[in-house]
């Protein structure tokens, strides 16, 4: 289990990236979801022994990560938000360099790992190429395969699908979807999407701290009858909270989420997690409802 306590961290100009954070996370696909911003990032590089928090503690499998850093590293994958390769080096010849970088022996035990991840993430016809050379999505294949050497039991994932079309995007999706049985892959992600298609756990963090967390359909099944979707704004008296506007085949349409209807011709809809993601980014509570 990965245990995370009081963890803050202010960055230079008072800019308080995480503040007294708490989570626990067990094996599984565990979703981050939140706004550029939130503090994603810098828990994610604080969890990969990448920077010091300014106070709190973590602990994996009973292990504090801040007094022994190199403990958590050996059984640690990790994909940052973006990487980059050489530029002449052909992909299979790179992800053994990184298994060497990483503590692996040199030995044919690892080139067979490195063929067998190869052609777990798809990618065994194309070994030969320059990573520098990958498509959006091929790369984050590769960055994926490079995170699994060693078979690592915590697996961080950083905004993994950000810029990818949606082919590359649910291929991706399947990827993920075959890494969790034994292990915790954390997915941090602004993308509602992908933490819905993938995650039965979710936490959503706001301002460094974690607004609301549990089981993904739990989190929505809490709006039941609460969120209400018309195409005209209800006057300011009707205390609803506006959760978002879009356009649909060029009408506007509005979600609000109240008790009650709160406009002539608004209709209660079936609630999903982009709704509680927006309630929780307005800073309201379910129990207001």
């Amino acid at each position: 289990m990965l245990a995370i306590r009081n963890l803050s961290k202010t960055y230079r100009g008072a800019v308080r990236a995480l503040d007294g954070l708490e989570l626990d996370i067990t094996a599984g696909m565990f979703g981050l979801l939140g706004p550029n911003g939130a503090g994603k990032s810098t828990l994610m590089r604080t969890l990969a022994g990448l920077q010091l928090p300014d106070q709190g503690s973590i602990h994996f499998d009973g292990v504090s990560v801040l007094d022994d850093p190199f403990a958590l590293r050996k059984r640690l994958g990790y994909l940052p938000q973006s990487f980059g390769a050489y530029p002449y080096i052909g992909c299979r010849a790179l992800l053994r360099h990184m298994a060497v970088l990483k503590g692996l022996p040199d030995s044919i035990e690892t080139q067979s790992e490195v063929d067998r991840l190869l052609e777990l993430t798809n990618l065994t016809h194309h070994a030969r190429r320059p990573v520098s050379t990958f498509s959006g999505g091929m790369r984050q294949r590769f960055g994926i395969a490079q995170a699994l050497l060693g078979d690592p039991a915590l697996l961080i994932l950083d905004e993994p699908t950000a810029g990818l079309d949606p082919e590359e995007r649910l291929r991706l999706y399947n990827l993920l979807s075959q890494l969790s049985d034994d292990r915790i892959v954390l997915l941090s992600t602004h993308i509602v999407d992908d933490a819905e298609q993938l995650c039965p756990e979710v936490a959503i963090i706001v301002g460094g701290r974690i607004s609301a967390r549990g089981g993904t359909e739990l989190l929505v099944k809490e709006l039941d009858g609460c969120v209400w979707q018309g195409s005209a704004e209800p006057s300011a008296q009707s205390g609803a909270v506006l959760l978002n506007s879009a356009y649909r085949q060029g009408v506007q349409i509005y979600r609000y989420f109240s008790r009650t209807c709160p406009a002539a011709g608004f209709e209660a809809v079936r609630p999903n997690l982009e709704d509680r993601y927006f309630l929780e980014m307005r800073g309201c509570e379910v129990g207001a409802c």
